[in-house]
């Protein structure tokens, strides 16, 4: 029979199966993000469309055509489509600029955008991302970058290319875009509709065109790098020096922009052939005026953003490894009405001391449960009947050899359970968790 409702085009369901993939990714980014100095923050799934109007830019193709808003009653609302817009509002709304600085601050989130789904990208997307404040340091691009290649790495992900580029300030970016006008102006009849809207507004955004047309265009135009300040020569000259004493390799493509006009200075890309066109891992770099623009004072920042659904891609496709989700640590097998009330009893003791323990509802016979059990990989069954409850005593096997041990019902059995766990499962446990943390 045909589903009547399914999930809207460009969401995906993480089923109970994949979720430990998720998890890998989560745990590995958490543990990699706070070993920096950073700690998670938590923001609203939307925010005043202003925020992104003020910060995105009123040219990008994520304000221009991909943002999913809401009017209610006199309100506007967005969906976010990026995590660092409302990263900052939070960071100035609850006074985190006032405290020691840098501020650090990293965050998994969904976020949303109206685009046509392909592998890789969707309408609801995941990030895992990361916002320092305070520092206007090229040690602290080199820092984020770090960061970045020191997760991809632990992640296991191979064949990731670093790419970086300086788009300069707003003083040496004034030049720049005079120079980019000239150059488009001379083939502006050949340019799509809505870049012919950015060659007066911003015409740097031409150089992000999805257009086949605008990038054959946009190939032999002026570059950034040609026309930098000395300052910003000077940032992007000490940046490379910072990551070669980090021995992290890199190219410098002055092609790279980003997608938002946030950005200034720094700006860098980890691409990968592995999954297609859509190679970006990861992308971010230097914001240096957002804060001040979204009202608070002049405080240089930086981050990047990675997106999950792209990362798990590039792991499969690799053949990394993931950790493995959790299974039963014991099955308990009633027999009857009586059976099923001790097993409610011992699976409750269970629980509270950690284990994953489960018990018959669906009033299975016997066998049925043992073939159940099988299926969800429990490592211990503990079958319970009338002798069982009379003796006081019962059998407890070991699924994966059928090797069988006596235990106790009463107060002794919690007791008698841990020692078989510690003996027979901690070898299974501290791999899963080696794999982890490796």
């Amino acid at each position: 029979m045909a589903l009547k409702i399914t999930r809207p085009q460009g969401t995906e369901d993480i089923t109970p199966k994949n979720i430990n993939k998720w998890y890998t990714v989560e745990e590995i980014a958490r543990e990699t993000a706070e070993s920096f100095g950073f700690k998670e923050i938590r923001i609203p799934t939307f925010e005043n469309t202003e925020l992104f109007l003020r910060s995105v830019g009123e040219t990008t193709d994520v304000v221009q055509k991909e943002m999913y808003t809401v009017k209610a009653k006199e309100t506007e609302f967005t969906l976010r489509p990026e995590g660092t817009a409302g990263t900052i509002r939070a960071m100035l709304q609850n006074g985190m600029l006032n405290d020691a600085l840098p501020q650090r601050a990293f965050y998994i989130l969904s976020c949303f955008r109206h685009e046509r789904p392909q592998a890789g990208r969707l309408r609801e997307f995941h990030q895992f991302g990361l916002e320092m404040a305070g520092s206007k340091s090229p040690a602290a691009d080199a820092e984020v970058i770090s960061l970045a290649k020191n997760l991809l790495d632990r992640l296991g992900l191979k064949n990731i290319e670093l790419n970086i580029n300086s788009i300069g300030c707003p003083k040496c970016r004034c030049e720049y875009h005079k120079a980019l006008r000239s150059y488009f102006s001379a083939r502006e009849d050949e340019l799509c509709d809505t870049c012919k809207t950015r060659l007066e507004k911003n015409p740097m955004r031409i150089l992000d065109c999805k257009s086949p047309i605008c990038s054959d265009i946009a190939k032999d135009a002026p570059v950034i790098l040609d026309y930098l300040c000395d300052e910003c020569k000077e940032h992007f000259e000490a940046l490379k020096k910072y990551l070669k004493n980090l021995s992290i390799d890199f190219t410098v493509n002055p092609k790279i922009v980003r997608g938002l006009d946030y950005y200034t200075k720094t700006v860098f890309e980890f691409v990968t052939t592995d999954i297609g066109a859509q190679g970006t891992v990861c992308g971010g770099g230097r914001y240096d005026g957002l804060i001040e623009q979204l009202g608070g004072a002049a405080t240089p920042a930086l981050g990047f953003a990675m997106g999950i659904e792209r990362i798990l891609l590039t792991m499969e496709s690799q053949g990394c490894e993931f950790m493995e989700n959790r299974t039963c640590d014991i099955y308990i097998a009633p027999m009857d009405e009586l059976a099923s009330l001790k097993a409610m009893s011992l699976a409750q003791q269970l629980r509270a001391d950690g284990y994953h323990a489960e018990y018959d509802v669906m009033d299975r016979g016997i066998k049925a449960q043992m073939k159940y059990a099988n299926k969800i990989g429990a490592k211990f069954v503990l079958v319970l009947g009338e002798n069982e409850l009379e003796s006081k005593a019962a059998k407890l096997k070991l699924m994966s050899t059928g090797e069988q041990f006596d235990v106790h019902l009463d107060e002794r059995f919690l007791e008698e359970f841990q020692d078989l766990a510690v003996r027979y499962m901690f070898d299974d446990i501290l791999s899963e968790f080696e794999e982890v943390v490796k």
